[in-house]
């Protein structure tokens, strides 16, 4: 695969400029004992740059500034100013602030449209009485990060074409948030949008998390006001860590917005620490960070997995170019469900129970994952190839559920009643059974999807997805099927709510009032 070379950066600067004198000092040698100690056993990481599994591969330049910035303090008002200058100069924008991710960053852009620098009106939110309400989102740029915009009380007015957007456009307009998609593409784009806001004088904000930096900023070029990035996916610096950039009044707005002032954003702090870490990394960027040479190692590594994965019968790679919100090549690994007797699922649970351990994002039923590399040490490539092949060379297929007769007849509507850790909800499933499969929906309290699974024996497994605002939230469960006895047949078990943990639930056949 052949990628196109971008200059990124001109070169010049030095890392944690102005922050330390001298030469940064190197961190102390790694170990995991800092892990290990307490019982948390670390792993490779090939799920690139997932927040849950640590982000992605820090610079080693980026964790010396973060060490040398905790050993001094600075007042963070003059620590921003001095950083958001530097960072202006180099990134080639009117201005720049350090956020606690790319999820603070939106927050503190939204609270920059509706209150600006008022500080009467800082102190107000999220009460918006008065105020400008509402935030329009093309409906493919909708997703789980809204809710960094939706905390602030507004509310998301969802569009697909010019035409809507126009309708949708009125006096409680605030700002309108597009979704970066610099390395893929939507339907309904920010070249579509800009012109339509410019008309009407709305800020444009950009979510470009997964984005490397690339200057000049394309975003801002197309007529986007402000551009959030995430400091610990492709840019490798610290994870906690984002960049705010753009217009200068609205991202000096969204810093009053922040921490460490008494606003909205107070809780959303960003350390000095995180703040020179931001600034080295940034650093290491301008300094002509090349990319294409990361890419080119990544595909090597892909090359030498797929030597030794497709010596198994029925497995298959494939490297997947860069697009939208992984702007980064990754492998596809795929298998014939008829050679290797596994699914994804029990694939990526083996990965994780060896040793060392390794994260993978292999789940579900289905039978391909994909590999991503960035926050993969060298060498670490070489001992994912000889896992997967012992993987996929000795599968042990394990059904979970026995598929003989379902104990009882189920079809029909069922009320769940869900204890979680804290608090509970009644939700309502209606199934129809054929044979040991199951389908039907799941309506939650807010929420409605497709409900799909096993039933064999007294023993019951049943998924859903219910579409939420901008998220997806998966419930599995299992259980047992009881009765009949004097209170009818009924249904208990377990439910495990993807990152929300896990629940008990027990059901019992719906009676009409």
């Amino acid at each position: 695969m052949k990628l196109s070379r971008r200059r990124l950066f001109q070169s010049g600067g030095a890392v944690a400029a102005g922050l330390a004198a001298g030469t940064p000092v190197r961190a102390a040698a790694p170990s995991p004992d800092v892990y290990t100690r307490i019982g948390v056993r670390p792993f490779i990481n090939c799920t690139a740059t997932l927040t849950i599994n640590g982000g992605s591969l820090t610079f080693p330049e980026v964790i010396a500034a973060m060490e040398q910035a905790a050993h001094f303090h600075v007042d963070l008002d003059e620590l921003m100013e001095g950083v958001s200058a530097r960072l202006a100069e180099m990134l080639r924008v009117d201005w720049a602030i350090v956020t606690a991710g790319t999820a603070a960053a939106l927050t503190h852009a939204t609270a920059a449209c509706l209150v600006g620098t008022d500080p009467e009106k800082i102190q107000r939110l999220p009460n918006l009485a008065g105020l400008k309400d509402e935030v329009i989102m093309p409906r493919e740029s909708r997703n789980v990060y809204d809710h960094a915009i939706r905390t602030l009380g507004v509310k998301i007015i969802e569009v697909s074409n010019a035409e809507e957007l126009r309708r949708a456009i009125g006096p409680h307009t605030a700002m309108i948030e597009v979704l970066g998609n610099h390395f893929g593409k939507a339907d309904f784009d920010l070249k579509d949008v800009a012109p339509i806001a410019r008309e009407h004088g709305i800020p444009i904000l950009v979510d470009a998390a997964a984005d490397y930096l690339i200057v000049p900023n394309p975003y801002l070029a197309l007529g986007a006001d402000l551009v959030a990035y995430s400091g610990g996916k492709i840019i490798r610096g610290p994870q906690g860590g984002g960049l705010l950039v753009g217009r200068k009044d609205l991202v000096r707005a969204a810093w009053a917005n922040s921490a460490p002032h008494h606003s909205f954003g107070r809780a959303l702090k960003v350390t000095k620490e995180e703040i020179a870490g931001m600034l080295a990394a940034v650093e290491v960027w301008h300094r002509g960070r090349d990319i294409e040479a990361d890419f080119k190692e990544w595909e090597g590594w892909y090359a030498h997995i797929t030597e030794r994965v497709t010596k198994v019968p029925g497995v298959t790679t494939e490297v997947v170019p860069p697009v939208r919100g992984g702007p980064f090549p990754t492998l596809r690994l795929s298998w014939d469900k008829k050679k290797v007797k596994l699914t994804a699922g029990e694939v990526g649970r083996k990965m994780l129970d060896g040793e060392p351990r390794i994260m993978t994002q292999a789940s579900g039923e289905g039978t391909s994952f994909l590999i991503r590399p960035v926050a993969m040490k060298p060498g670490e490539y070489q001992i994912v190839a000889e896992r997967l092949l012992q993987v996929l060379s000795t599968p042990k297929f394990e059904n979970v559920i026995p598929l003989n007769s379902p104990f009882l007849k189920i079809d029909g509507a069922w009320d769940v009643d869900i204890q979680y850790e804290v608090g509970a909800a009644r939700h309502k499933q209606f199934l129809t059974v054929n044979a040991n499969q199951g389908t039907g929906t799941h309506e939650g309290g807010a929420y409605q999807g497709d409900l799909k699974g096993y039933i064999g024996g007294n023993q019951v497994k049943l998924r859903s997805t219910l579409p939420a605002d901008g998220n997806v939230l998966n419930y599995t469960f299992t259980g047992t099927v009881s009765g009949p006895g004097m209170s009818g047949t009924g249904m208990a078990g377990d439910v495990q709510i993807g990152e929300y943990g896990r629940a008990r639930w027990r059901a019992v056949r719906h009676t009409a009032v």
